[in-house]
């Protein structure tokens, strides 16, 4: 009885390892729009990107070293910084991150409708989009 209960056991951790991809959120989808320097601004650029967020998705907790401007497109998300409310924007509303600010809420509402926004990002020149924060 013992054994059986073992292997049973060992049946049932197995099945949920093989879940395992579909239980974590689905990622997020960033197309680039178009990247500009700023001559007035030596080494600075503006970025565009479109991020897409399917049903259920969330963003690990980041920061963009750069001043970051969201426009939501479609859908609802929710966004918050560290130290500040967490806030949910519909279509047609927007956010502002600054470059000192640590994103530590990023994530489509809804987990059975997707959502899309803009973010017009203002950096240095060459910078990532974005730096994983531990």
């Amino acid at each position: 009885m013992r054994t059986l209960k073992l292997i049973a056991a060992t049946l049932m951790l197995s099945c949920l390892g093989a879940f395992q991809p579909a239980l974590s959120a689905p990622e997020a989808h960033v197309t680039p729009l178009r990247s500009e320097p700023l001559p007035q601004y030596p080494g600075k650029e503006v970025q565009m990107i479109i991020v897409d967020y399917p049903p259920g998705s969330v963003d690990p907790v980041h920061r963009h070293d750069a001043h970051a401007f969201v426009y939501v497109l479609e859908g609802n998300i929710v966004m918050g910084l560290k130290g500040g409310k967490e806030v949910t924007l519909k279509a047609g509303d927007t956010f502002h991150e600054g470059p000192d600010d640590i994103h530590t809420v990023g994530r489509n509402a809804s987990s059975t409708r997707p959502a899309r926004f803009v973010v017009f990002l203002i950096k240095d020149k060459g910078a990532p989009i974005l730096t994983p924060v531990k």
